[in-house]
């Protein structure tokens, strides 16, 4: 304790001395002059004068190498063989043109022109312009009205490239003409004959573009609008937008190496008819589809998956009425003979826009006065078997089963005149009403079909192949599968060598059912057999030099006076001939 009372006592003293000193201290006044701060440069640096010398050990030095080679005699096993190199024959290369113009001239008062002007630019852009007319007259037998036809197409585009994309834009339009000359098995009157305006002519006028994506989960867009009308006032509006992604599975996990491919469409679709068959009452419609179409494919041990589905939702608008029908698209294939046939089984299904423009082009004589809806296809199931016999000999082999709701059928509409001289009319029969068109009925019908088909490489300059469908229909409302066939096949050929070439078509198509009236409408009828029919067609041609050929085209060769609808016989033995010249600019 008193060793901590005896430091405590030398600390207080020794600060009281220190504030007495400090008070004594005084702080005299003192010069500095600051002249320059020091900035060192390189040259101030110290320099070695010397180079440092490195002396290597023996141990780290090279050694010399000595090496000797020691030859001994092999017995060689190579036997030269004398002969000739043989090559493959891959035949003359056929030089390609950017343009062409084709003209030429048959029976019946048939002339024809095709043209087509194609052009590359820099910067990768293209475009050209396509044309063709055809037209003929009066070629049909057993018929007082006029039976001529004239097709009229024209078309340009323009395309271009850039970094990552390309896209394109085109014009398409035609004017198609017929005529309504199928008058049912009446009598007719001059008078009648002479007053009956058989002419119908179809015009359409279409934009379409595309856009090609470069990676991007966008593989391309195309969308088309089109205007569609006729010589009755009829029109009809098209828009279809299609766009189409691929996003791949490796986003989600690492280990997955497929893509997703997504097919999305939106149909747009309204027109109207003047008058239905039945009166003045004119008839509108309107629908919108818009749809996904998802699908993967896998692959495990041999078998290949197509694994997806269809999904649409449906508006009639027309008829305020909405729908979503979901349908399967699987398809599963596997190789049971390595490199030579595959057996594949799937099921599918799809919703179908039926529009005046689409009928017509499978039936132009079709009157302007039709009930459209769509068709649903619920399902399809199918299966087969194809591959090749040899690297010659190809096949397919298929069997599908397949239910359509609303599937349309062509139908004979009833004649409004007998034929006699009729006192006038306050509205006189237009050109479609003596039995001489087509109307559509609707029903739900299940197919049962097979189909076969065989393609054989004769040589590598000839090609034959044919093809037999067998079709079973059964119908819910109506007594017949109108105008649909049981039993239809082809039969072609193609030939070509450095100068010539030629190809034949050669179809069957069984019997059809259609209607047959007893009277005027609106009346009874009974079922009509349409007789099955062979149609062989022939075409063929001559090269000169690469820039000047003809050729010659024979249709229906056997003369067959058949009717590809009722009353509606065809032209018989048709030939045309002419030339193609093919240049550059």
């Amino acid at each position: 304790m008193k060793k901590y009372l005896f430091l405590f006592a030398l600390l207080v003293s020794s600060i009281l001395i220190a504030q007495k000193k400090s008070k004594k201290d005084t702080l005299g006044p003192t010069v500095v002059n600051v002249i320059t701060s020091y900035t060192p440069t390189i040259a101030d640096a110290f320099k070695i004068k010397k180079n440092p010398k490195i002396v290597l050990s023996k141990n780290a030095q090279k050694k010399k190498l000595t090496y000797q080679i020691f030859s001994a005699p092999v017995a060689s096993t190579f036997v030269p063989k004398s002969g000739v190199v043989k090559g493959i024959d891959v035949g003359k290369k056929e030089r390609l043109f950017d343009n062409y113009f084709a003209a030429g001239y048959g029976n019946f008062n048939t002339p024809f022109v095709e043209l087509f002007l194609h052009q590359n630019q820099k910067f990768n852009n293209d475009y050209g312009l396509y044309l063709k007319y055809i037209s003929s007259e009066n070629g049909v037998r057993n018929t007082p009205l006029n039976n001529g036809y004239t097709n009229i197409d024209i078309g340009a585009y323009y395309l271009q490239e850039e970094r990552y994309f390309t896209w394109k834009v085109g014009l398409n339009a035609y004017r198609n003409t017929y005529n309504w000359y199928g008058l049912p098995n009446l009598t007719f009157s001059t008078s009648v004959i002479n007053s009956i305006v058989e002419k119908q002519q179809y015009s359409s006028y279409e934009i379409e573009g595309e856009i090609l994506f470069e990676e991007s989960y966008f593989d391309n867009i195309k969308s088309s609008l089109s205007l569609f009308s006729d010589n009755f006032n009829s029109s009809e509006i098209y828009f279809h937008l299609n766009p189409k992604f691929t996003f791949p599975l490796d986003l989600i996990n690492r280990n997955w190496r497929k893509d997703v491919k997504l097919n999305s469409k939106i149909e747009y679709l309204k027109g109207s008819f003047k008058q239905n068959y039945t009166d003045a009452t004119d008839i509108n419609y309107s629908f919108l589809n818009i749809g996904l179409n998802p699908t993967v494919r896998l692959d495990w041990s041999d078998f290949n998956f197509k694994l997806g589905t269809k999904a649409y939702v449906m508006f009639d608008i027309e008829n305020s009425a909405t729908d979503i029908l979901i349908y399967p698209d699987v398809q599963v294939t596997y190789p049971f003979i390595s490199n030579l046939a595959n057996i594949y089984i799937g099921a599918g299904g799809d919703l179908h826009m039926n529009s005046f423009q689409s009928l017509s082009e499978q039936n132009p004589f079709v009157s302007p006065t039709l009930f459209l809806t769509q068709t649903n296809e619920q399902y399809n199931l199918f299966g087969g078997i194809n591959g090749k016999f040899s690297s010659d000999v190809s096949f397919d082999i298929r069997a599908s089963y397949k239910s359509d709701e609303d599937r349309a059928l062509f139908v004979r509409n009833n004649s409004k005149s007998t034929g006699a001289i009729q006192p006038p009319l306050s509205t006189p029969f237009l050109g479609y009403e003596y039995g001489n068109s087509f109307g559509v009925f609707y029903d739900d019908i299940k197919t049962l079909s097979i189909f076969a088909e065989l393609e054989v490489d004769v040589t590598k300059r000839l090609v034959m192949g044919g093809n037999v469908q067998f079709n079973s229909y059964t119908t819910t409302n109506q007594r017949e599968a109108w105008n649909l066939p049981e039993l239809e096949g082809g039969f072609f050929g193609k030939y070509k060598n450095d100068k010539w070439y030629a190809s034949a078509n050669i179809f069957f198509v069984g019997e059809r059912k259609d209607l047959m009236y007893a009277g005027t409408f609106p009346s009874t009828s009974s079922v009509q057999t349409l007789d099955s029919y062979v149609d062989a067609n022939l075409n063929g041609g001559y090269h000169f030099n690469d820039f000047v050929s003809v050729f010659v085209k024979l249709n229906n060769v056997l003369n067959s006076d058949y009717q590809r609808f009722a009353n509606f016989n065809v032209q018989g033995f048709q030939a045309l001939a002419g030339f193609t010249y093919k240049f550059d600019f």
